[in-house]
């Protein structure tokens, strides 16, 4: 076996430069998001009870923010703080190597997960919950950094590593069987690539060319996306290492896709970063590797066939595919099982990746053990052995409550969990330690991306003027931008609404109240304000529904100067003004119009340090202000190993 060190260590930089970016990404956002005068004031689901004790700080939903009036801060002032020292942490993560240890990595999982308890609907993606999960492991990866306790040998971190490895397997796995299980007839059709490009959130530029390739070559690629997430993790277990990096390109080539067509945050790297679990130290540097005996190496290329060969057969048989040349070239391709099928097939598999996931931990802790043992001398046998027992301890009981949002793709195999584990997981669910994930469940936008549109006037029958956001789709002739990895978390929230109605999202109630009063810090949010003098007396929302322009001129929807084309639907949020009584009375009972006096607060020379930072950075533009704060590290980090 060859080392690990260096494969953990480029991991821990990967999740700190991952924190920088999600800290300073939301830290512009927050007075819009979160403050007194926000969307969605944090300090109404923080609540104003007083902590008296460490056990009323966990109860319900854990935040350090319940102890912030105790220092003379107010909610939306405990979140700067919180971001500003978030950023400050991960910054030196990335820059030095030493500070890159269990307490750093403890405390960023704390702050996130304190700002994740209040964020309600603008800080629950999965994104959200898996970084936070990817944050607990990160804690038990990282090293103490004690000096005296230092060893040349962390055979404990093989283990560690398994538990990112398990994660990244529950991720790819459910990713690709909740397309399935959830009946959406594109996933089932092998159109929902034909779809995809156009719905999705916030698409870039390359979004639109993807779009436009050939029908077949696109229903091609949902069956290499289901063979990616599907059958092809399993490898992750493998014993053959280049099985296991088979398996690694793979994941990065879907990561890298989505990456350049789809503008999804810190998503793609939080999993390219889990997907370093699957390496080893010489993915990075020339080690010497003992080369397998003439049989080893004989079994391995005969395993390797054997696996390559039948991956390719059902593939072939599963998904009908077939090669024609009339009238021009394509492959044709259909699912060929049913849906009653695909279920059998899951009640076998489900338990099987169980039992698969337990055996390798199993040779992974026994291994460590052993390697300790072998390797390790003296006083340092006895420390390296304590380590990989304690390290295994946990790592069991980790994999041992993950099983339960695990089973969430298949009921019955929930029923094999024994009852005192799903005890234990929902003591613990508060803290977000183990999640169940599922992205792209359903296909959305089939007919037309759905836009909600929001609209100001000084008058109820003319001079309608539309505002204009950052980055999601409104001006049909603006190109597509790149956001990512910064998350605009507002212009997401819009593309959810448009899938709803106004009545399920108080938070665009209370945006459309926000913005009849003119409030500052919500505008901030949004790049055009067509009333920047005096808010309008009436705003209303229309549902548009875009799409991509046509590729020639015989499309239905071709445009020489634009990238979208649209469609007026239906009226999404009627014309009101702010003094509406049903509009009024809705935001008493949210608590919104009680909430525009400030918390009281005493002035301490913390809060003045964080309004003072405030003050001086303001709301910029979130992309920009991520990736100059993220680029400088990383360049700083780049300095210092060239100094060394």
């Amino acid at each position: 076996m060859t080392s690990i060190k260096e494969t953990r260590d480029f991991f821990l930089w990967c999740i700190s430069v991952i924190y920088l970016i999600a800290f300073s990404s939301l830290y512009v956002q927050l007075p819009g998001l979160f403050g007194d005068n926000g969307i969605m004031p944090a300090n109404l689901a923080i609540g104003s009870k007083e902590i008296t004790s460490w056990e009323e700080l966990l109860e319900g939903q854990p935040t350090l923010l319940r102890l912030m009036p105790k220092l003379g801060l107010s909610t939306e002032t405990g979140m700067d703080l919180l971001c500003i020292l978030g950023i400050l942490i991960s910054f030196c993560c990335v820059v030095f190597y030493s500070a890159r240890d269990m307490v750093s990595f403890t405390l960023l999982w704390m702050m996130y997960l304190s700002l994740y308890q209040v964020g309600q609907t603008f800080l629950w993606f999965q994104w959200d919950i898996l970084l936070l999960e990817t944050g607990f492991l990160t804690i038990l990866v990282a090293p103490l950094n004690l000096q005296f306790f230092s060893s040349r040998h962390h055979h404990h971190d093989r283990i560690s590593l398994w538990l990112v490895r398990w994660l990244l397997f529950r991720l790819m796995f459910a990713s690709g069987v909740v397309k399935l299980t959830s009946g959406c007839p594109t996933w089932w059709g092998l159109t929902a690539l034909t779809v995809h490009f156009e719905s999705q959130c916030i698409p870039t530029a390359l979004a639109w060319f993807f779009h436009h390739l050939p029908q077949w070559f696109l229903k091609l690629s949902c069956v290499a996306t289901y063979l990616i997430e599907i059958p092809i993790p399993l490898l992750f277990f493998s014993p053959v290492k280049s099985m296991r990096m088979f398996a690694f390109y793979s994941q990065i080539l879907l990561q890298m896709l989505i990456i350049i067509t789809g503008n999804y945050n810190f998503f793609n790297l939080l999993t390219i970063a889990l997907c370093i679990s699957l390496v080893e130290d010489d993915f990075f540097k020339r080690h010497k590797v003992e080369k397998p005996s003439t049989i080893q190496n004989l079994f391995n290329k005969l395993f390797l066939l054997v696996v390559y060969g039948y991956l390719m057969y059902q593939t072939v048989m599963q998904f009908s595919l077939q090669v024609s040349y009339s009238p021009y070239f394509e492959i044709k391709s259909k699912i060929a099982f049913s849906k009653e099928e695909f279920s059998s097939w899951l009640e076998k598999v489900v338990p099987a990746t169980i039992i698969l996931g337990a055996v390798s931990l199993g040779y992974i802790i026994l291994s460590s053990l052993f390697r300790c043992l072998a390797e390790e001398k003296g006083i340092w046998k006895l420390w390296s052995l304590m380590q990989c027992a304690v390290m295994g301890v946990l790592a069991v009981a980790m994999f041992s409550i993950s099983l339960i949002p695990y089973t969430v793709i298949d009921q019955d195999s929930a029923k094999l969990i024994p009852k005192p584990l799903f005890r234990m997981n929902e003591k613990l669910d508060s803290f977000q330690l183990t999640s169940s994930y599922g992205l792209f469940r359903v296909m959305t936008g089939v007919g037309g991306r759905p836009e909600v549109i929001i609209e100001g006037s000084n008058s109820p029958d003319s001079g309608w003027k539309e505002y204009e956001f950052y980055y999601k789709p409104g001006n049909i002739s603006r190109v597509p931008p790149i956001v990512a990895p910064h998350q605009p978390r507002l212009d997401w929230q819009m593309w959810f609404a448009a899938l709803g109605s106004y009545q399920h999202n108080t938070w665009f109630v209370h945006l459309i109240y926000r913005l009849m009063t003119g409030q500052r810090e919500v505008l901030e949010l949004i790049q055009y304000n067509p009333f920047p003098n005096k808010p309008p007396k009436f705003i209303r929302a229309k549902l548009y529904h875009y799409h991509f322009t046509g590729q020639t001129k015989k499309d239905k929807w071709y445009s020489k100067k634009n990238w979208w084309v649209r469609e007026e639907k239906s009226e999404y949020f009627p014309a009101l003004e702010k003094d509406n009584s049903s509009l009024l009375d809705y935001l008493k009972r949210t608590g919104l119009v009680k909430n525009e006096k400030k918390e009281k607060r005493t002035l301490t020379w913390v809060g003045f340090c964080v309004d003072y930072i405030r003050q001086l950075i303001g709301q910029p533009e979130g992309f920009s202000f991520v990736m100059t704060i993220t680029g400088t590290a990383v360049m700083a980090n780049v300095f210092s190993l060239i100094l060394k």
